[in-house]
């Protein structure tokens, strides 16, 4: 069953009502389609938009009004049914090309030109209902019966008697059929953007409004192609595409016409499927994600008990892995807020995928609001494993971004030798990520690269550490204006106009400041080893709070 095409003003000319009526202008714009018809004083009285329009009117209604045909055209109207001769004022006025303008060879009036309009519309509806239904039901009873994507989009190839193909919201081919790899190649490619280009242009044909189906052309050295494409959208949200390719010359209308049905029938079917699939795929993920929360924390009950579940994932415990991690908050409004746990979750997926190679495996997870990536290295010299977890650190950085909108810090460890080293790579990575954020770093941040902080980790956790912290930084709390003024000087290296620029104020403000520091603190922070006692403080103070955060987290199970 195929919908039947719409009527346009050919069709109407084929109507046993029509019979002698005179085509006297507009001939290259028979094909334009009709939805209802108007009266002439009615229209003439509005301004609103005429397109599918079938204007009637008596000739003497023209008559005074040459002016008429005219504005009829600006306004979109399909065609001017006179029912009658034109007066000649009007037929030997310029006419419109865009406009049909028909003479009748008898009067027919405008209840039975109405009448007829409202018979074909009505059954064009009935049609497309029917075959909507058709295809909608045949695609319904393969989902239900458990046929998986490659059996839908077969159907729909076949239903479309062409080929098809579904993408995802990132515009990668999910399945398809009937196309080469090539074209294939050329459709993941392209297709998206011309789609996006196409954006709030709606076919003309289909089963309804509101389905925003783009009809666009593609081509290379091979051919061309007609691609037909209605969205997914599971709730709000836009999933991707369904799309039906025709090659060679542009179909014609009623072909379009039951391309646009298929596709927008299939996206509630293919919709529902990628729905499933993702359920799947994500309750797997959690389970893996699990796994790799033990092995970061080291919390298996047993060498066994490790071996058993990473088998079950597939994973090669022997391999070498780096472990990365980002902070997982979302930039909003007020720079606050965390994503919810399944989008960081889907944000680590996505990160875990740049820089994509067949003998790396990716493992994500997220604790806290921490994006979490354990990677298997395919390199072995030292080097060239430095290279590759520095290439990738950046990778993920730049993706990161792109995606939040601002420059974040990716942090990483030390290469683990094997699963039982990723604990301490994770452990540094973490101290490494919460050193980068403090410090407003961006990009790769490598534990091993923080050397001054490496010495002085193995001091921070001590009293006498704490001691010299409470002494030297106890009358100004970190957040406050006068800690991030004395943080400020420190970095800018004893420079007060560096300093001032950074903070946005005047040198002399900036002076006023360090007088107040320096009288809280007991000591003129612009002698040099001043400067080095509050720097280092500073420094034991913010590898304290990092520790102690890592420490809680990677021990809490």
């Amino acid at each position: 069953m195929e919908p039947s095409p719409r009527l346009t003003v050919r069709g109407l000319l084929d109507e046993s009502l029509m019979t002698g009526a005179r085509i006297a202008s507009g001939h290259t714009a028979l094909d334009r389609a009709l939805t209802w018809a108007l009266p002439f004083s009615e229209v003439m009285g509005r301004f609103d938009d005429l397109d599918a329009v079938a204007v009637y009117a008596r000739p003497e209604a023209l008559a005074g009004n040459v002016h008429a045909v005219a504005a009829l055209a600006a306004r979109g109207a399909a065609a001017l049914v006179v029912d009658g001769s034109l007066p000649a004022t009007t037929a030997e006025s310029p006419q419109p090309a865009g406009l049909v303008v028909l003479e009748l060879s008898f009067p027919i009036g405008f209840a039975a030109l109405n009448r007829l309009l409202a018979e074909r519309a009505l059954t064009q509806e009935v049609h497309v209902m029917r075959y909507s239904s058709h295809v909608h039901t045949t695609l319904a009873g393969l989902l239900h019966r458990g046929a998986g994507m490659t059996l839908l989009l077969r159907e729909v190839s076949a239903l479309a008697h062409h080929p098809a193909v579904a993408l995802d919201a990132r515009g990668h081919v999910v399945a398809v059929h009937g196309l080469d790899s090539a074209t294939t190649d050329l459709v993941s490619d392209r297709l998206p953007r011309a789609l996006a280009e196409r954006q709030g242009a709606e076919t003309t044909s289909g089963s309804g409004h509101g389905h925003d189906t783009r009809v666009v052309e593609l081509s290379d050295d091979s051919g061309r192609w007609t691609c037909t494409a209605s969205p997914i959208r599971l709730g709000k949200r836009f999933e991707g595409w369904v799309a039906v390719l025709a090659a060679g010359p542009g179909p014609g209308p009623h072909e379009l016409a039951q391309h646009a049905v298929v596709t927008e029938q299939a996206t509630a079917i293919i919709g529902s499927e990628m729905l499933r699939q993702r359920s799947v795929d994500e309750a797997e993920e959690r389970a893996r994600g699990d796994f790799v929360q033990a092995l970061v924390h080291g919390s298996f009950t047993s060498q066994h008990d490790m071996q058993a579940r990473a088998g079950y994932h597939d994973i090669d415990l022997t391999s070498t892995f780096a472990v990365f991690v980002a902070a997982g908050h979302a930039p909003d409004a007020g720079g606050a807020g965390v994503e919810g746990s399944g989008s960081l979750l889907r944000l680590a997926r996505y990160a875990a995928s740049v820089l994509p190679h067949p003998a790396v495996r990716s493992y994500v997870t997220v604790i806290g609001d921490v994006l979490v990536v354990v990677r298997s290295l395919r390199s072995h010299d030292r080097r060239d494993v430095e290279a590759e977890i520095e290439k990738y650190a950046e990778a993920m950085a730049l993706d990161l971004e792109d995606r939040r909108g601002r420059p974040v810090p990716v942090a990483h460890g030390a290469p683990a030798v094997g699963a039982d080293e990723i604990r301490e790579s994770y452990r540094q990575a973490r101290v490494a990520l919460g050193i980068g954020q403090r410090l407003g770093l961006s990009g790769a941040v490598s534990y091993r690269d923080l050397r001054g902080y490496g010495v002085l980790e193995l001091v921070a956790e001590t009293d006498r550490s704490r001691r010299l912290v409470r002494d030297v930084l106890g009358p100004i709390r970190a957040g406050t204006d006068l800690h991030d003024t004395l943080v400020a000087y420190l970095s800018a290296g004893g420079n007060v106009n560096a300093a001032a620029r950074e903070l946005s104020v005047h040198r002399n403000t900036m002076l006023s400041k360090l007088d107040r520091i320096s009288r809280a603190l007991s000591m003129d922070v612009r002698l040099p080893e001043n400067q080095f006692t509050a720097w280092l403080a500073i420094r034991l103070e913010l590898l304290d709070q990092v520790h102690t955060a890592v420490d809680r987290e990677i021990n809490y199970r």
